[in-house]
């Protein structure tokens, strides 16, 4: 079963004095990439948060924002007065330099400033801890079982476009009859102009003919393409597959094609390659959101 590496989880945890509540976003990346955004009151347990939240989601972008409403009483503020005082004398002392609307509001600009009010550092609170790790814990199961969600949409299509190769390759039988008739043409009006040339060497003209018609063979591409395809549903289906492994796979199946399309030597046949490949550049786009 594959995942995407896109999701949302949020989860409220309320208690008695406080809402904890934690929302988780996820996009995709080549690795984990978590940033953390918490209160000051967590700021310690940062690492331990961080630590619950790798040990599930292994790779992807992800955002985390945890916030707590508390209640005004357990919540100690303070105003820096000599900050708030500065702060106003200077826009004051600004309005004489530059005319402002007379009924402006110095002192709910102040309040807006930075450092104005500061909240009090206080001991965590275990009750409240114990309450944020469950939030979290939700919150990354929520998530995770969005990514599998995801991951489910994300397999019917994989599934529906290997099918479509499978389908396309199983269709280049009923070209392969005229092609290697159309080549075995070639080959002898070649040989035939070849032949009236006094000085050519035959047995020299019969080793490049062997090495040109066995290059031009199509059988090994057909049957490695095939299980190549193959190999890729079966990873679809495997509970420990991933994104990285498909992408290999991938790799090879598009290899196959290319050679198809080089051995090809009719126009039938390389429109059956170029579809193909446009099924297995939208199967390509696709992995990179596969965690």
């Amino acid at each position: 079963m594959i995942k995407s590496m896109t999701g949302f989880g949020k989860y409220v945890s309320k208690t008695e004095n406080a809402d904890i509540t934690v929302e988780i976003r996820s996009l995709n990346s080549k690795q984990l990439d978590l940033g953390v955004r918490l209160p000051q009151m967590l700021k310690e347990k940062e690492i331990e948060i961080r630590k619950m939240i790798s040990s599930v989601l292994l790779r992807g972008k992800v955002d985390v924002f945890i916030t707590v409403d508390e209640d005004g009483e357990v919540t100690p503020v303070e105003i820096n007065m000599s900050l708030a005082k500065k702060y106003y004398s200077e826009m004051v002392r600004m309005s004489d330099v530059v005319p402002a609307n007379s009924d402006t509001d110095y002192t709910s600009l102040v309040l807006r400033m930075p450092e104005i009010i500061k909240v009090k550092d206080v001991e965590l609170d275990e009750n409240l801890w114990s309450n944020a790790k469950v939030a979290v814990q939700k919150a990354v199961e929520y998530l995770d079982v969005h990514r599998t969600e995801e991951g489910v949409v994300l397999e019917v299509d994989f599934r529906k476009r290997v099918e479509k190769i499978l389908q396309l390759l199983g269709t280049v039988g009923n070209f392969e009859k005229k092609r290697v008739q159309n080549i075995k043409d070639r080959i002898t009006g070649n040989i035939e102009s070849y032949l009236k040339d006094p000085n050519v060497d035959i047995n020299r003209l019969e080793q490049e003919m062997i090495y040109y018609i066995e290059k031009l063979d199509i059988t090994e591409e057909k049957v490695r393409l095939e299980n190549n395809c193959l190999y890729f549903l079966e990873n679809l289906g495997n509970a420990e597959s991933s994104g990285k492994k498909l992408g290999f796979i991938s790799q090879e199946i598009g290899r196959e094609i290319n050679t198809l399309g080089a051995k090809a030597n009719d126009s039938d046949l390389q429109r059956v390659v170029v579809l193909m490949k446009d099924e297995l550049e939208k199967i390509k786009e696709q992995l990179f959101n596969i965690l």
